[in-house]
């Protein structure tokens, strides 16, 4: 099996995006699984031209992005893209598109085909604090969550996607009273468990991940 895991670069005035800075920790192979990396712009589509063009490439088995997500407290895997760009700031070159679809003939929604609940799991059994989230906002993060589904059922059929959030590192939290954060290590940590899920498991675990609000 071969799994390209991507990254973003720094964005909204941060100095390093943890993305990329624990995708390059990640080990070379994982439960067997060659683990292709990949660092992606923070830009609508040219995130997701970079993306395709690494399938292009590398023809992995499984793509999983990783974000951002500064102010949640753990490691969250997403259930579903929407089909929505509605910038709060602009991308990293000057982009701002507002109540825009990521692509017009693309379904409201796809939800991730990976198993998010038994990556959930194997992440907590790590000792890392982790949970499903309904929600990839909708900058880029979305964006690339939607978009790789919409080009693997397009472009590539027969290849899983999904994404997964992480919160700032403990150096991005300096300065930032009371907010969340997560060692590097604890994040490459948590990262690797949670591959280690999608390469062993074939049929998602049954328990619950929702929430009431």
């Amino acid at each position: 099996m071969k799994i390209l895991v991507t990254g973003f670069d720094p964005f909204g005035g941060e100095k390093v995006n943890p993305a990329i800075e624990a995708v390059k920790k990640l080990p070379d192979t994982i439960a067997g699984a060659d683990i292709v990396k990949l660092e992606i712009p923070t830009v609508v589509y040219k995130s997701l031209k970079t993306i395709d063009a690494a399938i292009a490439k590398y023809d992995p088995d499984t793509i999983i992005s990783i974000g951002q997500a500064g102010g949640r407290p753990d490691i969250t895997v997403e259930r579903v893209g929407i089909n929505c760009n509605d910038c709060r700031i602009p991308d990293n070159e000057g982009n701002q598109p507002i109540d825009e679809p990521v692509y017009a003939d693309g379904p409201d929604a796809y939800f991730s085909l990976l198993p998010i609940k038994a990556m959930v799991a194997k992440i907590q059994s790590v000792g890392i604090p982790a949970s499903v989230s309904d929600t990839a906002g909708t900058f880029i993060c979305n964006h690339v969550l939607y978009g790789v589904r919409y080009l693997c059922e397009h472009k590539y059929p027969g290849k899983k996607s999904g994404f997964m959030h992480i919160p700032y590192m403990t150096s991005q939290a300096v300065g930032k009273r009371n907010t969340p954060s997560m060692s590097l290590d604890e994040i490459v940590k948590g990262l690797t468990a949670a591959i280690e899920a999608v390469v062993t498991t074939e049929t998602d675990i049954k328990v619950t991940g929702g929430t009431e609000h």
